[in-house]
């Protein structure tokens, strides 16, 4: 692996993809920084069966950004940033396109890694893009959850 300064940015609900985010973070040796919700989401909110849930009202509005309860301190520091989530409706939840949107990633390479209970990443390259322009996105990965270090070590080569 080369020296570029890695950050491992991840959204995690239930708990799920903070797991696969961890062991990125040791199979890449970047930093970790969770993107928390300022106000945590319930089982009630992740209700997906439920159109009235949290989750599926902001998910309908692609404009929504959900606010995060706190903030990187120097972003610019880093040059690849990893940035997991679990999918919702086929792509990033809100939460993740608010923290896209908090920093400049200009020039920065931004690599989406999720985790599903059966869904792809879908579109969310493409979304992300939207919201962090002058970045490069890669398609990115869903993974299951308990993926060995190892393979994650490998996968992430190709930007480290």
């Amino acid at each position: 692996m080369t020296n570029k300064k890695v950050l491992v940015a991840y959204f995690s609900a239930t708990g799920i993809t903070e797991k696969l985010a961890n062991t990125l973070a040791k199979a890449t040796g970047g930093d970790i920084f969770e993107i928390k919700p300022e106000k945590p989401y319930t089982s009630e909110d992740l209700d997906w069966t439920n159109t009235q849930s949290r989750s599926s009202v902001e998910m309908r509005d692609k404009h929504y950004r959900p606010a995060i309860a706190s903030k990187l301190e120097d972003i610019s520091a880093y040059e690849v940033v990893f940035v997991g989530f679990p999918v919702w409706w086929y792509r990033e939840p809100s939460i993740v396109d608010t923290f896209l949107e908090s920093y400049d990633f200009s020039g920065k390479t931004v690599v989406p890694f999720a985790t599903s209970g059966g869904s792809p990443i879908g579109n969310s390259a493409n979304n992300m893009k939207l919201v962090a322009p002058k970045s490069t996105i890669p398609e990115g990965e869903c993974f299951p959850a308990n993926t060995p270090e190892d393979v994650l070590k490998k996968w992430a080569e190709e930007w480290i």
